[in-house]
């Protein structure tokens, strides 16, 4: 019985396993985020078809200073193309609570970035994270990371 139920959950945890092209996390040291510290995350595509998520998960703790995070978002495509973006990444409601998953000590939230979207070329992408903030260090802010899932889903 008990191989029969351990069977079960092995695949329900495949069934539910996202496609992962990249998921890398930095811890950022001191928790202080400074203007020189980018953030950088290369993977590759392969299908030009293929819908994607992007989604940044943000540690941070909760005497973190401010509701949100600016950050600067710089794409750079296989073909030597690159935009950038401002991306205010919104840490706390309206009323100032914690949003994500929070203890005493830290919170830890996932901020979709794009959903359901395409690359147009093959190749190797970058994405370069920096912090955008009015102060050149930023504290509180303890680890940054990126999910890129392909969703299954094809563009039409």
């Amino acid at each position: 019985m008990r191989a029969i139920i351990f069977l079960a959950c092995c695949l329900l945890l495949v069934a539910c396993s996202q496609d992962y092209i990249l998921n890398k996390k930095y811890d950022i040291v001191n928790n202080n985020w400074t203007y020189a510290d980018s953030l950088r995350f290369e993977f590759e595509i392969k299908d030009t078809t293929a819908l994607h998520n992007l989604v940044l998960n943000v540690k941070h703790t909760t005497n973190f200073s401010y509701q949100n995070l600016y950050t600067r978002i710089h794409t750079q495509f296989p073909d030597g193309q690159r935009l950038s973006k401002p991306v205010s990444l919104e840490l706390a409601d309206k009323t100032g609570a914690w949003q994500g998953d929070c203890n005493s000590k830290s919170c830890t939230l996932e901020i979709p970035i794009q959903e359901n979207t395409y690359f147009n070329q093959v190749g190797n992408y970058e994405i370069i994270v920096e912090q955008f903030m009015r102060d050149s260090i930023v504290g509180g802010i303890q680890a940054l990371g990126l999910k890129v899932t392909a969703t299954g889903e094809r563009r039409k």
